[in-house]
């Protein structure tokens, strides 16, 4: 039974679950697609960052249950490193694995050469690391038109894509 079958996020190796409430959306756009960068991710499995910790919980508890978050191999790439070496508790590679199948479960964006290409063009007009330049371009190229962030600026837009902190 996959994560989506079960109707449940697993979503750490931890073992806690996802419960049933519905989803309520903080921000209002067209696209139905949520883009999450790593930052999110990783306070969403950290139970030492406290109220940053439930906030990033919540909010990928909703885009699960509404089946609408959106990953890009960047994220998820940083995601494997960041669980391994940055949080409280760190994973094994096996409790990574786990982590990661359940987000592959979500849309995910392959970062491809011309997707290095269009991020080059984002870091220039913009003046942004090209590092978040592959996230903004991730987000666009699938149509997500928020793009859930801690570290990009607070309400900055980037052509379609605008920047929400949920964690303030």
């Amino acid at each position: 039974m996959t994560v989506r079958e079960s109707g449940r996020w697993h979503g750490f190796a931890w073992g806690w679950t996802w419960g049933g409430r519905g989803l309520v959306r903080g921000t209002s756009c067209m696209s139905d697609k949520f883009f999450v960068d790593t930052n999110i991710l990783v306070c969403a499995h950290d139970l030492k960052q406290g109220a940053k910790y439930e906030k990033a919980r919540a909010l990928v508890q909703k885009l699960w249950e509404s089946e609408n978050g959106v990953l890009s191999t960047q994220v998820l790439q940083e995601l494997c490193v960041s669980l391994r070496r940055k949080v409280a508790r760190p994973l094994s590679a096996e409790g990574t694995r786990k982590v990661i199948e359940d987000y592959a479960s979500w849309e995910i964006v392959v970062n491809t050469a011309e997707s290095v290409m269009q991020a080059l063009e984002i870091e220039g007009r913009y003046k942004i690391s090209f590092w978040d330049a592959l996230i903004v371009q991730a987000a666009g190229s699938c149509g997500a038109e928020v793009v859930y962030s801690e570290d990009l600026a607070d309400r900055q837009s980037y052509g379609d894509v605008r920047v929400v902190n949920p964690l303030k």
